[in-house]
């Protein structure tokens, strides 16, 4: 953790299993064909490309942060890719602080900033999630990797 801050995490695009398992099955998909096709024409080396250029994009998307959540001085600061609106939650306005999963689906799309249905979603891996309520009850799930501690540093800042 950063000396800086109370808590920090980042989560990163290419870090989700399931993505990464797709990606990877299309890319042995590419590399079969490749092998199999006993004809060598010039369209058959294209399968070789697109396999070994799956392979770099996924290795460059493990390294890719998606967003980065801090709390600090009583606020929960969201900050996402390049153009992205960085987000501040003000922890004096949170009224109810909870864990929970994230979603019951297998496949939850990467989100950052996401309205629906009186929510604010942030999420790009894992299963678990915090939900904080506000005053005006909008939830914002935070979807983290460390939800304890993350649960815990979240109380004793809104304590402090």
């Amino acid at each position: 953790m950063d000396g800086r801050y109370t808590y920090i995490e980042k989560q990163y695009i290419g870090r989700d299993y399931i993505r990464i398992s797709i990606r990877l099955i299309m890319a042995a998909f590419c590399f079969a064909v490749y092998v199999y096709e006993r004809d060598r024409d010039n369209t058959v080396d294209l399968f070789l490309v697109v396999g070994f250029g799956i392979i770099a994009v996924s290795i460059v998307l493990l390294f890719l942060v998606q967003y980065k959540t801090v709390i600090e001085n009583k606020k929960v600061i969201i900050d996402g890719l390049w153009t992205t609106k960085k987000v501040v939650i003000d922890l004096n306005q949170i009224t109810q602080i909870k864990k929970t999963t994230y979603s019951r689906f297998f496949f939850n799309n990467p989100v950052y900033n996401l309205h629906k249905n009186g929510t604010v979603r942030f999420f790009s891996s894992g299963r678990d999630a915090i939900v904080l309520t506000d005053r005006d009850g909008l939830e914002y799930y935070i979807g983290t990797q460390r939800p304890n501690e993350m649960y815990l540093v979240l109380q004793n800042e809104m304590k402090a």
